[in-house]
């Protein structure tokens, strides 16, 4: 059995789908329809740069569902595989949107504008240079939240994402991270600033989760026979009412991304395909789970090879 997985921030770089958007009209067309949805040329921006404009937020979270998207419907309309026979469908963080959409309870249009939203909410929910994330290596998850519980007095952190065996991401106020970071040192733990420009998955995020909240209010999710997984929970999302609050939990609660995994494999499956740009989330399964498979659909080769 096989999961198809959906990648979020940070797997962005310049020029990522450009090989479906030469090759396929599809893409074409997808990319185009982005554009007039979001009344300005992310194509551009997606295939051409610059780099510090993707990477902003409110442009990165839709620009990576559309490469993800556009990829996914090349496998589904050019080549007839059948990825609504996966077990379920994931992604991490903004991928679950990615998810979402290709499982088939969000049509395309709605998503990248919910995306657009939610980029622009997350980026300017905490001034800039108020909050960050740490990346914590070399340890278990019980061992960073018992850190955080014994040291809350001298500073305050927040598990955002519960990436893989060994690599657990932080966010909170850049002076609390910096006490962290210097406690971290001292005790010989492994642990890197990263290049974003706020604290996800925090209560930091309040604002974010206003904003989501009035936005998914007027959303509704179609049914689908597609199985979900949430970052919330890391469990099966058992009833479609669930979806809404499940997102709008989401911009404040950890990713759970290492339970999700294991949870998955527990209900049987042997195989991940990652579909969208990079290559992160295949390296993440393989520090959790060294004996599942795991398949980067980035290029036309990758399909040509896939086998499920």
């Amino acid at each position: 059995m096989f999961s198809v997985i959906f990648p979020g921030q940070g797997s962005q770089t310049v020029g990522m789908g450009k090989e479906f958007f030469e090759k396929y009209d599809i893409v074409k067309k997808l990319f185009s329809q982005a554009d007039d949805v979001l009344d300005f040329n992310i194509s551009k921006m997606i295939l051409e740069g610059p780099k510090e404009n993707l990477d902003l937020t409110a442009n990165t979270q839709p620009a990576i569902f559309l490469v993800s998207y556009s990829i996914f419907r090349v496998i589904k309309d050019e080549f007839n595989i059948n990825l609504n026979e996966a077990k379920y469908f994931a992604g991490h963080s903004l991928g679950e949107y990615s998810a979402l959409s290709c499982a088939g309870y969000l049509d395309f249009e709605k998503t990248i504008k919910i995306l657009r939203i939610r980029g622009k909410a997350m980026q300017n929910s905490v001034p800039k240079g108020e909050g960050g994330m740490l990346a914590v290596l070399g340890v278990k998850i019980g061992d960073v939240e018992k850190i955080l519980k014994d040291n809350e007095k001298n500073f305050n952190a927040q598990i955002a994402n519960d990436n893989s065996e060994g690599q657990i991401v932080l966010s909170g106020k850049n002076g609390d991270l910096e006490s962290l970071s210097n406690f971290l040192k001292n005790n010989k733990i492994k642990n890197i600033k990263l290049p974003v420009s706020a604290p996800f998955h925090c209560e930091l995020m309040t604002k974010a989760t206003e904003i989501m909240r009035k936005e998914l209010d007027k959303v509704d999710f179609k049914k689908s026979n597609n199985k979900l997984v949430s970052n919330v929970t890391a469990d099966e999302i058992l009833d479609v009412k669930d979806l809404k609050n499940l997102l709008i939990s989401q911009i404040e609660k950890r990713v759970r991304w290492r339970e999700s995994i294991i949870n998955m494999i527990n209900h049987g499956v042997s195989q991940f395909i990652e579909i969208g740009p990079g290559k992160v989330l295949s390296g993440l399964i393989k520090r959790i789970n060294k004996n599942v498979k795991t398949t980067t659909i980035n290029n036309q080769s990758d399909i040509e090879s896939l086998k499920i």
